[in-house]
């Protein structure tokens, strides 16, 4: 077996150099006149701010294995950043089309997901005794809500397009008798399709063309290279299954939402924003690049697709 080195520490120093490289995409934005050069340099220094907060309350965390101040640290974790920041920038802030009670879709589906299949991958596939072992339970469930939450954002943000778009073959079903779950059943499964590919694509690639994070951390911290390499191959499996579980969970909360217990659709309940400006028109004509809803015309605005990248 190699004799592997403990991982190098690290100075501000060490950071600062690295941080000086996000001038490349700042000088690139500037080049091409992609006005993303203040977005960079927010993203770097919250990056920076949040992962040294990050690292000083887990110093004192990991220094417990009390399993109610692990599991508590683990919830507010959840609240305080996926729960305010990840729910609110992305399904509110970030998000083209929002429903009421979204911030609560995104919490439950991604908090029940990641907590179940963490408390069953930590107690019996990691075989971690006990399973709230602070300086892993932590780490793996951090994983396992920042992945949940891209599938949980495309398949909300899938479903409620496509019903938006397809209301006249929703009311037209409903028409003719078809229940809730017919009438959204095309639509549910193709943005459970949707929100689930990037997980399993990622997945297939995993070993072959990328080296994921977990391991290449552990490798760089001196563990043994197969135990890296096995500890991957659990976390990606278990990352797949929190997508899953909180995909199904989201798009079928999502959509029941729109189509209520009647059946009936209730567009309204819709509410588009972000990239779109809602006017009214008292004369009811329409505008280039108008498209009608209701007593309003919707204009649409220049957007930029958000890239998505999975860890």
């Amino acid at each position: 077996m190699l004799d592997r080195e403990a991982a190098t520490p690290l100075s501000w120093g060490n950071v600062a150099l690295a941080a000086s490289m996000l001038a490349i995409n700042v000088a690139i934005s500037g080049a091409l006149r992609l006005n993303l050069e203040w977005q960079i340099i927010i993203a770097g220094a919250r990056c920076f701010v949040q992962l040294t907060v990050l690292g000083l309350v887990l110093e004192r965390v990991f220094s417990t294995e009390s399993a109610v101040v692990v599991f508590g640290m683990t919830a507010e974790g959840l609240l305080g950043i996926l729960g305010g920041l990840a729910a609110l920038e992305v399904s509110e802030w970030k998000a083209k089309r929002t429903v009421k009670g979204m911030f609560w879709i995104t919490f439950v589906s991604i908090f029940g997901s990641a907590i179940t299949v963490g408390l069953i991958g930590a107690a019996f596939a990691m075989n971690f005794d006990p399973p709230f072992i602070a300086s892993k339970f932590i780490p793996v469930m951090g994983m396992l809500f920042g992945n949940t939450i891209v599938g949980v954002t495309l398949g909300m943000e899938s479903v409620l397009a496509a019903v938006d778009q397809r209301r006249d073959a929703i009311e037209t079903m409903l028409c003719f008798g078809a229940s809730r779950w017919e009438s959204l059943r095309p639509i549910a499964v193709e943005a459970a399709r949707t929100a689930m590919i990037p997980s399993i694509t990622a997945m297939s690639i995993t070993g072959l063309i990328s080296i994921p994070g977990m391991m290449s951390g552990q490798i760089l911290g001196g563990a043994d290279v197969m135990d890296a390499a096995r500890y991957q191959q659990v976390i990606v499996f278990m990352i797949s299954a929190s997508v899953a579980l909180g995909v199904v969970i989201s798009v079928n909360s999502a959509a029941f939402i729109v189509v209520d217990g009647q059946p009936q659709l209730r567009p309204e309940r819709i509410v588009n924003k972000a990239n779109f400006v809602t006017s009214k028109s008292a004369s009811g004509s329409r505008t280039p690049g108008s498209t009608r809803s209701g007593h309003s015309i919707v204009h649409l605005k220049a957007w930029k697709k958000p890239a998505v990248v999975l860890g």
